[in-house]
């Protein structure tokens, strides 16, 4: 089955959340609101929770585990994530469900829940981030155009071509939240991109990072990573 939540599902006020969600903990996956993360969901835990969330509200908490590396069953959590709704879904014959999250708001972790489903469950709040349901950022003309260049010289590092046409046509926010979730940066760097502030904070601190990874020994060589 395919399914797809409709605009009426959007959010417009923080205290329209939950205050007690499921959570899903994955190391390197950022979600930022209205960013969309596609999921390839097959474990049982998360499948259930996922069943869950269609039956209900459809919202899930994207977290990262502290340490990418822990292979514990319920590694430490960070205290911030980022709440997304299911906006489509697909049943597959195997059964797993491939779902999209579109991001809802920012979260910060207050209590986490004693278990009574297969998956995690947390208490949180929004009011650090109280304006990512309603506030759609921009950054200056001359914060995006070093953002651009910085972006140009960390393709070109990468040995990679991406469409030109469609990130100088995107909307600043749209641009610097996709390339956020998508660039390959380490699981603690993009905790900091989740964690920037404000859409300026987040485009510089995006700047930083790839001028790092230009600045690394080895890179520069024009080929692929």
């Amino acid at each position: 089955m395919t399914g797809s939540s409709s605009s009426a599902d959007v959010i417009h006020d923080a205290d329209d959340l939950p205050r007690v969600i499921p959570i899903f903990p994955l190391a390197g996956a950022l979600l930022l609101p209205r960013g969309n993360l596609p999921l390839n969901i097959f474990e049982p835990r998360y499948l259930a929770m996922v069943r869950d969330a269609l039956e209900g509200d459809r919202l899930i908490g994207m977290i990262q585990p502290l340490d990418p590396e822990d292979t514990r069953n319920e590694p430490p959590i960070y205290s911030v994530g980022c709440l997304g709704r299911i906006s489509e879904h697909r049943d597959l014959p195997d059964g797993r469900i491939l779902i999209t999250l579109t991001g809802v708001s920012r979260f910060e972790v207050r209590e986490e829940l004693a278990r009574t489903t297969p998956y995690r469950k947390a208490m949180v709040d929004y009011d650090r981030f109280a304006d990512d349901c309603r506030v759609v950022e921009t950054i200056g003309g001359k914060e995006r155009a070093e953002l651009l260049n910085d972006l140009k010289r960390f393709f070109h590092c990468r040995g990679l071509s991406p469409d030109w046409d469609a990130i100088t046509q995107a909307p600043d926010e749209t641009l610097v939240n996709a390339l956020a979730m998508i660039c390959p940066f380490e699981a603690s760097e993009k905790q900091a991109l989740l964690e920037a502030p404000t859409l300026y904070d987040r485009a510089r601190t995006m700047s930083t990072l790839m001028t790092f990874a230009i600045a690394e020994p080895g890179e520069g060589s024009g080929a692929a990573h």
